[in-house]
């Protein structure tokens, strides 16, 4: 009777034991498996974050006395996008920008087309490929888009690339400078430009950009 009692015993401690370590087991493999979601929820959110800092927007320009800078960075300000300046090798001077002195650098260059090749400092925009959309902006010149824009329109590919372009002016307006410069181009999807004066407000700005609804 004994005997009978103490194996009793001892399968009850075996069943004990096996259970306890069953829990055990359990517990450690529960336990491990939350580090790794949290790290896998983690990545998706730092992966979400990287792809919605890049900006699909450039606004690039040509300003000659400001006018064109301050509008051009209104624009990039309100569509949340980044700016590229157009500059020239050789730098326009006041006296190079006095239209009325018939021998100054921009009359001669406007009396003589050929002189109107303008060497850039950098023709293509870093990143250029990940623009969907792409803003530009120069003074009026004689009723055209200054020339110093030619060679960036010339340099660059604009197929995919929705093109808004603007221009300031004291009393000109945007005429045709928008399709001469798309028809320079030859790609792109080139849309209606906007004229603004040379003292425009940025409330007059702003209200342009937010009524084009980009996207």
């Amino acid at each position: 009777m004994k005997k009978l009692t103490s194996i009793l015993l001892a399968l009850v401690l075996v069943f004990s034991f096996a259970a306890c370590s069953n829990n055990s087991s359990n517990g450690e493999s529960s336990t491990n498996s939350a580090p790794a979601s949290t790290q896998s929820a983690n990545e998706s959110s730092d992966n979400d974050t990287n792809s919605s800092s890049n900006s699909k927007t450039l606004v690039v320009y040509y300003s000659a006395t400001g006018s064109t800078k301050a509008v051009a960075e209104t624009i990039a300000n309100t569509a949340g996008a980044d700016l590229f300046e157009i500059t020239p090798v050789d730098h326009y001077t006041s006296d190079d920008l006095n239209w009325t002195d018939d021998n100054s650098r921009v009359s001669v260059e406007h009396n003589d087309e050929s002189k109107r090749d303008v060497p850039l400092t950098k023709t293509t925009p870093d990143h250029w490929a990940d623009y969907d959309i792409v803003f530009i902006g120069y003074p009026i010149w004689w009723g055209i888009a200054a020339w110093p824009v030619n060679n960036f329109v010339k340099g660059n590919d604009f197929s995919g690339k929705t093109v808004i372009p603007f221009c300031t002016s004291t009393s000109s307006g945007l005429g045709q400078s928008g399709d001469l410069l798309a028809d320079m181009a030859g790609t792109g999807n080139w849309q209606d430009g906007e004229r603004f004066s040379s003292d425009a407000s940025s409330s007059k700005v702003e209200s342009w950009v937010n009524g084009l609804e980009l996207k």
